[in-house]
């Protein structure tokens, strides 16, 4: 079975799963990555029509978001929130939650299930008893400490040269960190620090000449690009990816990345099971020097 998947943007097919069949109104989901590829990992784009709902419910996974486009109302236990483009949550196994578009446009948001729905999606997702909350949504505000589960991402975040601390909306900590290596930005935004204990939501962003050589890991990985133009290899295949193309590499499905335009390119990845504390990358390029610096032998 290949170890890989790519889907474009016009291969968009929005339908209503059935297991949401007699729980929402409005409601259609694209399920990329699925059990048809995937062991560990589900990932939909997702829409609500204005007016659109999905009633109070619990899953027997872990759910991340991320929206995309228009404004997603999410009620938890802890309240009513008002999502925008750019705001992201999780929500836990077995957390109730609720689901409503409210404004006069389409929602669209990423979804990310794991651990992976059982086939058929029988069992995993149980309608349950409304929250009761009233009064306004709130927005989402990532310096409030009571924001336990939610968070906001901008272009801002991903630029090296904007993480004082006047221009953080969060305070200065490992929490806000960003990753910078070889011409690539990483900034977490789904990870444990976030509560999230069986998946990672992060944005990506390629400077341009910035690159990455072949490599895998011991988990799955989803890929939405957002921005820009990347070339991919998946296994020694090659692809153009664009804003809205999908792609997904199983575990061991050796890829890399190169971006050769002017301007940068964005994507958001998921990746599940979390990553291991090591050995999260396995390089080709350093067993490569072992096995020259073996065929040496002894200096």
């Amino acid at each position: 079975m290949p170890r890989h998947l790519v889907r474009t943007a016009e291969q968009a097919a929005f339908e209503l799963p059935s297991a949401f069949a007699a729980l929402s109104k409005g409601f259609r989901r694209w399920s990329i990555v699925n059990g048809e590829s995937s062991v560990h990992q589900e990932f939909n784009i997702c829409e609500l029509e204005p007016g659109g709902a999905i009633d109070t419910h619990i899953h027997s996974f872990e759910e991340s978001i991320y929206v995309l486009e228009g404004r997603l109302t999410c009620e938890t236990g802890d309240g009513l929130f008002a999502l925008k483009e750019g705001d992201y949550g999780v929500f836990l196994v077995a957390a109730p939650h609720a689901l409503r578009n409210t404004s006069f446009e389409r929602t669209r948001w990423v979804e990310m299930l794991a651990p992976q729905p059982r086939l058929g999606s029988q069992g995993d997702t149980f309608p349950v008893a409304p929250l009761g909350h009233s009064g306004p949504a709130l927005p989402i505000d990532p310096r409030d400490p009571r924001t336990r589960f939610f968070g906001n991402i901008t272009p801002q975040h991903m630029d090296p040269t904007k993480q004082s601390q006047d221009l953080l909306a969060v305070s200065g900590s490992m929490r806000t960190a960003l990753l910078v290596y070889t011409g690539i930005t990483v900034k977490m935004m789904i990870d444990s620090q976030l509560g999230a204990y069986l998946a990672t939501m992060f944005m990506v962003q390629y400077e341009p000449g910035g690159g990455v050589g072949n490599h895998d890991h011991p988990f799955e990985e989803t890929y939405m690009i957002l921005a820009g133009e990347v070339d991919a290899w998946f296994d020694e295949t090659y692809y153009r990816l664009k804003p809205g193309d999908v792609a997904w590499a199983g575990v061991g499905c050796i890829h890399r990345f190169r971006y050769p335009q002017n301007e940068i390119v964005r994507w958001l990845e998921t990746s599940a099971p979390q990553p291991p504390a090591r050995y999260s990358y396995r390089f080709a390029r350093d067993w490569d020097y072992l096995e020259e610096a073996l065929k040496k032998g002894p200096a």
